[in-house]
């Protein structure tokens, strides 16, 4: 092509690019199309030639389904509807059901019972839903060993129990301790391996690795082998050769660890993440291979990457397209499975050969728009609070046809993940293209106390929660609006839960933002402390502590006078983590001070938006708020917004 014709091809193609307001921007990306086909691809199991997982569908009220692909290559549904594969234990979950040589169990979500071969193994408690299992392992004779969480009378009991292999008998194991996870019984079943560890820890904070003898009397010879107070042990395991394979935060990073008889040494060290904070049961972030190697993922720089450790502890790094690989199992030779994504990737389910270099997909997720429509994230570390560096990936408004006035800048909505202890990292998530196709930028911030960045990271947070992670969102902002990146006058924060919360007291405690929409957030931290499920109850007391008058200074509610900026709030009727009247209290207070408002809620949603209906009427309602606060029509149909001025009748 002639330079005079490169010319006008570029002069055409400016021509059919449409100049609009931001925000206003048609695009093909709809709340449904953000959620419809969409699974969370979760645990994964491998059985000989049979591959299972989990997949949670938000078109079918988020039911999890056990799905396998057998040797042949054929996909089917293992556990038609209305079963659900889920667990409440802890009320986040995770570990929902055991495989091995042939044998299925699972927890059924509307009993919490186990179940093989469609049938109850576990006796039906007095209190529906009281007695809940999780984290199963098999053992020879087809028991199973597993955490049991019992609800009555005050605090839930939380144990290790083996449950008989006709379902004829339930017996406690490991008791006394306030919580247990990670059972895992040696391939002869001769000896257990579990963690344990008290309020006021979370996992991430500290954990007890033990080692027991195991028969049908109970456990003896127990003993600590690793881990603390004040060192976090996770994902422990068998090695072929009767070893222990686990990773620990000692060194200050997740490092992989080896016990092998009395000693415990690292398998290599390295300023990077192998593991992640253990919200949920059964995470697997490594494997065994062939000759004696591991297969493991580990965080690095905010992105996550996948490595060959040799005997010696060299690392081979395996190049890929993801920054994520979840999910992570082996078949102890060369062959391994993961839930894998990417900036530009939908999530999938992978299969790898590490050593002919051959990967696959199982079973993906669609793209859900076309390439021209996909945002290129970029990492930004940016300055804060104390003088100290903190992290977010940010995602520019993207659209092929679509550009902004010269004169103007995009708004800028800023995503707080939750936890406070998540990560978020460059990846392709359809509600993110929601925004960005319609002309909004995005930023998703890993404040102070995210993981993934080392254990001095992760403790900024102590102390510090609804001050740090604030002044981090704030700044990340300013930067972004100092840059140009974004207008100033039209920056926005969201967040779910424990985002919902700093969403919150970003409005009530900083003056960058012109409005914030709070999912299930947090109002007021005291009534969290006295009103939340145990695995969390504790958890303040790191994050604040314990003194009622800090919790009262730093929860937005009892400072809602200084929230001066529109507010929407979502909120399902059926959370127990974070109980609905935390959102009512908060809309009580903005009405009572006549600031413009809007609470929807939704019968039947628990914490953490599963129903594929709710995701997208939250997600319209979103746009159709801030279209509505800053004064521009979003493209399309929304539904209205219930705003709120002034006290309700």
């Amino acid at each position: 092509m002639t330079g005079e014709a490169a010319r006008r091809n570029r002069d055409n193609l400016e021509l059919m690019i449409e100049t609009r307001p931001y925000g206003t921007w048609e695009s093909p990306m709809s709340a449904a199309d953000a959620v419809g086909g969409i699974v969370d691809f979760g645990q994964i199991a491998v059985d000989g030639d049979d591959l299972y997982w989990l997949e949670g569908r938000p078109v079918e009220g988020g039911r999890q389904v056990l799905v396998r692909r057998d040797d042949s290559g054929r996909i089917t549904e293992i556990t038609p509807s209305p079963i659900n594969v889920r667990t409440r234990v802890h009320e986040y979950g995770g570990g929902a059901y055991v495989l091995g040589e042939g044998r299925l169990a699972y927890s059924e979500f509307s009993d919490q019972r186990l179940y093989m071969d469609g049938a109850p193994v576990t006796p039906e408690p007095l209190v529906p839903g009281s007695l809940r299992y999780a984290d199963g392992r098999f053992l020879p004779d087809g028991s199973i060993v597993c955490v049991r969480e019992s609800h009555g009378e005050g605090e839930a009991i939380n144990e290790i129990v083996r449950v008989g292999p006709a379902g004829d008998s339930v017996r406690v194991l490991a008791t006394g301790r306030d919580f247990y996870s990670s059972p895992r019984p040696s391939a002869d079943g001769d000896r257990l391996l579990w963690l344990e560890w008290d309020h006021p820890n979370m996992p991430w904070d500290g954990t007890t690795l033990m080692v027991a003898t195991i028969s049908n009397e109970g456990l003896t010879n127990v003993s600590q082998v690793a881990g603390g107070r004040d060192e976090a042990v996770i994902q422990p395991e068998w090695g072929p050769g009767g070893e222990v394979v686990f990773a620990t935060d000692r060194s200050g990073w997740w490092n992989l660890h080896r016990i092998d008889g009395d000693s415990s040494s690292p398998i290599l060290s390295m300023e990077a993440d192998f593991g992640g904070p253990a919200w949920l049961f059964g995470s697997t972030t490594f494997g065994f291979l062939s000759e004696g190697r591991l297969l493991a993922g580990f965080w690095e720089s905010g992105v996550h990457h996948l490595a060959v450790i040799g005997v010696g502890g060299t690392l081979t790094r395996l190049p890929d397209d993801l920054t994520s690989h979840d999910h992570l199992v082996t078949d102890g030779e060369s062959r391994a499975w993961f839930v894998g994504s990417g900036p530009a990737i939908p999530s999938a389910v992978y299969e790898l050969d590490v050593d002919n270099g051959g990967m696959g997909i199982v079973r993906s997720n669609p793209m859900p728009a076309e390439p021209g429509y996909v945002p290129e994230p970029r990492i930004i570390t940016f300055p804060t609070g104390d003088g100290k560096m903190a992290h977010a990936v940010f995602y520019p408004p993207t659209h092929p046809d679509c550009q902004g006035p010269d004169d103007a800048k995009p708004p800028l909505i800023v995503k707080v993940h939750g936890g406070p202890t998540s990560h978020v990292f460059p990846r392709l998530r359809p509600s993110f293209i929601y925004w960005t196709s319609r002309g909004f930028g995005l930023v998703d911030v890993n404040y102070r106390g995210s993981t993934g960045f080392g254990r001095s990271y992760r403790d900024l947070l102590r102390d510090a929660w609804g001050i740090a992670d604030v002044e981090d969102c704030l700044a990340a902002a300013r930067y972004l609006a100092d840059a140009g990146e974004a207008d100033p006058d039209r920056l926005v924060i969201t967040g779910g839960s424990a985002g919902g919360y700093t969403t919150l007291a970003a409005l009530a405690f900083g003056d960058a933002f012109g409005a914030g929409a709070s999912y299930y957030g947090i109002a007021d931290i005291g009534l969290l402390a006295d009103d939340t499920h145990k695995f969390e109850s504790r958890y303040l007391d790191g994050l604040v502590g314990t003194d009622r008058d800090e919790m009262r200074r730093r929860s937005p509610l009892y400072s809602v006078d200084q929230i001066t900026v529109p507010v929407i709030l979502f909120q399902g009727l059926d959370d127990l983590v974070v109980p609905p009247e935390q959102a009512q209290v908060i809309a009580d207070a903005l009405a009572r001070n006549g600031v413009p408002h809007a609470l929807i809620t939704y019968p039947g949603e628990d914490h953490g938006f599963r129903k594929a209906e709710n995701i997208i009427h939250s997600l319209e309602s979103e746009l159709a708020f801030y279209g509505e606060v800053f004064g521009f029509e979003p493209a399309g149909p929304l539904p209205d917004v219930p705003m709120v001025v002034g006290p309700r009748p």
